[in-house]
């Protein structure tokens, strides 16, 4: 799909080709839906409201996965993780460890810069409740495995989420014989492919996980950690 010119120029032309895409009927009238309605915080906005791209250093060992855009947050700013407080408790976390040089992901021209990290969605658009369907999750996988190999610095991969984890996996089991069973998705858990890579599962950043108290920030500092330690 996309052939060797340098990782940065492979993913500019990925990106170009991605946020064109209307593959998924649902997604494309949701995102378009909410790039017009906006929230009432928002109205002086101009949404993005297309398939929203990674970010970050191109040549990162670290590979973040999440979920998909928010309807207000990824799909609002055009970047991952940006203007939702999911990416307000993440980025923060990030910070603290020295993934990124500022505690904030506010815009796409906030000055953010990630250090040894890119940041991605296994689904590029926004989904309706946060619940994609089983086809666009196919639908959206060919452009997360061209996207992921890519990434050919990377030899981390944290998976935010059980869909994230799930996508993750599905693309080492093109390469690997690995056992589902053998790979259950849990907070802190890590794998070591037969490659070196290694894969990782935690709890999403959202509201629910961290005003629960499911995933704490002293929780996501030590998993951050061991990231680190393990790219």
């Amino acid at each position: 799909m996309i052939m060797g010119q340098g990782i940065k120029s492979d993913l500019k032309r990925f990106n170009q080709k991605l946020i064109h895409c209307t593959t998924c009927p649902r997604l494309v009238e949701f995102r378009t839906c909410i790039a017009a309605e906006k929230r009432k915080q928002f109205m002086a906005w101009e949404y993005w409201g297309k398939p929203v791209p990674g970010y970050g250093d191109p040549k990162a060992a670290i590979v973040i996965v999440g979920l998909a855009p928010a309807a207000h947050g990824g799909n609002r700013t055009g970047r991952v993780f940006t203007g939702d407080k999911s990416a307000d408790f993440l980025m923060m976390c990030m910070h603290e460890v020295g993934m990124a040089n500022q505690p904030n992901s506010d815009h796409r021209d906030d000055g953010l810069v990630l250090n040894n990290c890119y940041m991605t969605p296994a689904l590029k658009c926004v989904p309706p409740q946060d619940k994609p369907t089983a086809e666009e999750l196919r639908n959206c996988f060919s452009y997360f495995e061209a996207e992921i190999a890519i990434l050919t610095k990377a030899n981390c991969m944290l998976a935010l989420g059980k869909i994230a984890f799930d996508a993750c996996l599905r693309f080492w089991r093109r390469s690997f014989d690995l056992k589902v069973k053998d790979h259950p998705f849990m907070h802190h858990a890590i794998y070591e492919l037969p490659n070196g890579f290694h894969l990782i599962g935690g709890y999403h950043p959202s509201p629910r996980n961290v005003n629960t108290g499911r995933l704490s920030k002293g929780m996501m500092i030590d998993l951050l950690n061991d990231v680190k330690n393990c790219s």
